[in-house]
């Protein structure tokens, strides 16, 4: 795939740069360029950051990132079988349990619900840091909103982290999804309570809490610009102001539906076995019960 001129693949991480020294000088750099691009373009454009991934994955499946980056770019295009295996694969190799809420909500995606919470259960959530904790009760929330437990949703989400008054990386998006949870509920003064607050911890606009907020004051903006067939303009209308109009707020937002598509082999040039079962991932996973 056509990677322009300046992506030199010096733009990657150090940790990553330093997995890459295991391979040619040459098949290094090719290897980069393509991670670099999938990094670029996965917020943006995910099909084609997926498709940067696979030609890494060609050139490098025995280096973790390479499997982890191919996984999050499968996880992006929402294909959570072929992201389920990639990051099975990079957990495989390091042993490292930080990708597992990111497993648990490929679950959810396949919609397996159950399977989420039982990983959320297991102990290899102790070992997370405190940001992936906190990633995994948002992921659990989400399988009770897939399996309509609402309350309990709600009940998941309520945490220290989301007493707290600090802002910390995750505060916008727990706020959120506490919000969304309440409102899904009917408990519709409470969640604007809480929108409100995520907009005010939302500060690199992580999420459309202030959208919601003011979908929930009935408040609409109207480009004021637009001609009404040859009405006399009013002076917020000759100024180009916004117009702001009363609007009913939209019902909450649906949880994802799953992936319908059944599990794909993942590529694998060093004979690594990546698709074994889910349930076989560690040998244990059928044991643990949220």
């Amino acid at each position: 795939m056509p990677i322009p001129d300046d992506v030199t693949g010096e733009e990657i991480d150090k940790d990553v740069k330093q997995e890459l020294q295991s391979l040619p000088k040459g098949l290094a750099e090719d290897v980069s360029r393509n991670l670099v691009m999938v990094a670029r373009l996965i917020d943006e454009d995910p099909e084609g950051a997926y498709g940067y991934s696979r030609v890494a994955l060609r050139l490098a499946s025995r280096v973790a990132a390479v499997r982890e980056a191919a996984g999050f770019a499968a996880y992006a295009s929402q294909k959570y079988s072929e992201a389920l295996a990639e990051f099975r694969a990079a957990r495989r190799m390091t042993g490292n349990v930080d990708l597992w809420p990111v497993m648990a909500d490929c679950e959810r995606g396949l919609g397996r619900p159950e399977k989420a919470l039982d990983m959320a259960g297991a102990p290899e959530v102790q070992k997370l840091d405190k940001a992936g904790q906190v990633e995994m009760r948002l992921v659990a929330a989400g399988a009770r909103r897939d399996m309509d437990q609402l309350d309990a949703a709600i009940v998941t989400l309520q945490s220290p982290e989301l007493a707290s008054n600090s802002v910390q990386p995750w505060t916008a998006r727990l706020r959120y999804a506490y919000a969304d949870a309440l409102l899904a509920a009917g408990r519709e003064g409470e969640a604007r309570e809480w929108f409100a607050k995520a907009v005010e911890s939302d500060k690199d606009g992580s999420t459309d809490a202030s959208d919601r907020l003011a979908e929930l004051d009935g408040v609409e903006f109207v480009d004021a610009l637009v001609e009404d067939d040859g009405d006399t303009d009013t002076d917020s209308d000759r100024d180009g102001d916004v117009e702001v109009v009363n609007s009913e707020a939209p019902e909450a937002k649906s949880a994802p539906e799953a992936e319908s598509e059944p599990a794909e082999d993942s590529i694998d040039d060093d004979g690594l076995d990546d698709v074994d079962d889910v349930d076989d991932v560690d040998g244990d996973e059928d044991d643990l019960k949220g």
